[in-house]
């Protein structure tokens, strides 16, 4: 949600980036609202001001057995009471139509954001190690149906395409990677385990822009509720409408849970394996920062998720990414790219990003210093620790050998005890 103060304050900025998303004239529709808005609130003060008065000056009329002017006073302040509910039905429906208008526009950037329409202007960052040598190297595809391991077909019998059973030695690897994520970033990197809700309400889906923009991403069930796209929905919102200590901040959070995303607008894109399922699991992080904070938490969540993959020894590269490419919430993203040999190219495995005070606003989450009256917006984070079936495509990819087995990554093995290789039973 935007702050309308600093609309009033720039709007030059706001056309700007907004005018770049094909969003040209938002600013002058936002200020003519808000223009009708503070006219019909100045009206509605004006009319309760002057029904307190004269209703002041109906008693005293009476007081002095003036009934003429009684009456009088009493007609007026009639014709006050309609004129008070027709501003307040102003203020109510131009009120409403502001927020929703609002709520529809993305965040702005960062200024450090490359400028550029989609992903062929994202920068990379850096770059962390020499993808292997595999003659011929085989997708994952491929390398789980041979092990007997990956069957799409059963999935989709019982539940449609863009679903995958994981079985064996592969369901094992899977589990070990979600509990050695989530074990790296409580005892290494400070974060709290969560178990959250994996049903919210339409009030914790706004609060963190899924709602209304993204609702066909999303899966409704029979009784309102959503299902989390991610654990971000579930983490971000335990803010909401709270008025969380400075001296506490900055929170970190993280979750391992299931995902679930109806990727209505990937139609065509990646319809082949487990890179865009609806059902995932997903390890989350979430920061929870001052202001002041949150430029440095960004960064630290991006060697956070980072290390995962240095420990897995899967190369990848970092990517900020350019103004048109990032999603809806965030002023600044980076994404992290795994090798994945059978396409010969880096892939999406986490998106890192800073949303500023975009979501707090919505989620009316708050922060206070000790002895300080005054509240303000908390700043959140969120990025992905990472989503498990993506790294369970990497490491299929990167660790195959020509057999077909797959190696075990060494920092997985104290999870596998025994396991050096996943095979075909023979």
């Amino acid at each position: 949600m935007h702050d309308i103060r600093a609309i009033r304050e720039t709007p030059e900025l706001y056309e700007k980036h907004w005018a770049a998303k094909g969003m040209s004239g938002r600013v002058a529709e936002i200020l003519d609202l808000d223009a009708k808005l503070r006219a019909a609130q100045t009206a509605l003060q004006a009319a309760q001001a002057e029904r307190n008065e004269s209703s002041k000056k109906i008693g005293q009329a009476k007081a002095r057995k003036d009934e003429a002017e009684a009456s009088r006073l009493m007609a007026h302040v009639e014709t006050l009471r309609k004129t008070l509910e027709d501003e307040a039905e102003v203020e109510r429906e131009v009120g409403e139509l502001l927020r929703q208008m609002l709520a529809a526009l993305p965040n702005l950037p960062a200024p450090e954001a490359p400028p550029g329409e989609d992903e062929e202007a994202n920068v990379e960052v850096r770059r962390w190690g020499e993808p292997r040598a595999i003659v011929s190297p085989k997708d994952h595809v491929d390398l789980g149906e041979a092990l007997g391991m990956l069957d799409f077909e059963a999935a989709a019998r019982m539940s449609g395409s863009r679903f995958v059973v994981i079985k064996g030695q592969l369901a094992r690897l899977e589990r070990a990677l979600g509990q050695f994520m989530l074990d790296l970033q409580t005892t290494e990197h400070g974060y709290t385990e969560v178990s959250p809700p994996l049903l919210v309400r339409d009030e914790a889906a706004f609060g963190t822009t899924q709602l209304p923009k993204f609702a066909e991403d999303l899966f409704h069930t029979t009784d309102g509720r959503w299902l989390i796209p991610t654990a971000e929905v579930s983490l971000t919102n335990l803010v909401r409408e709270q008025i969380t200590p400075q001296e506490e901040l900055p929170l970190r959070l993280t979750a391992l849970t299931p995902c679930f995303r109806s990727e209505a607008g990937a139609s065509g894109r990646d319809t082949r394996g487990m890179i865009r399922q609806h059902q995932f699991y997903k390890v989350e992080l979430v920061s929870i920062t001052t202001p002041e904070q949150s430029d440095e938490e960004h960064e630290r969540m991006v060697g956070c998720a980072e290390t995962v993959l240095k420990r897995l020894e899967l190369p990848f590269r970092t990517m900020l990414l350019c103004t048109g490419d990032m999603g809806f919430a965030a002023r600044k993203t980076y994404d992290l790219e795994v090798w994945i040999p059978s396409e010969g190219r880096y892939r999406e495995i986490s998106s890192c990003s800073n949303c500023g005070d975009f979501q707090a606003r919505r989620m009316d989450a708050r922060t206070k210093a000790a002895g300080e009256k005054g509240t303000r917006f908390v700043h959140t984070l969120n990025g992905s620790g990472l989503a498990v079936g993506r790294t369970l495509v990497a490491i299929l990819e990167n660790y195959q050998d020509e057999g077909g087995r797959i190696a075990v990554p060494e920092a997985l093995r104290p999870y596998l005890p025994g396991l050096t290789h996943i095979e075909a039973a023979r």
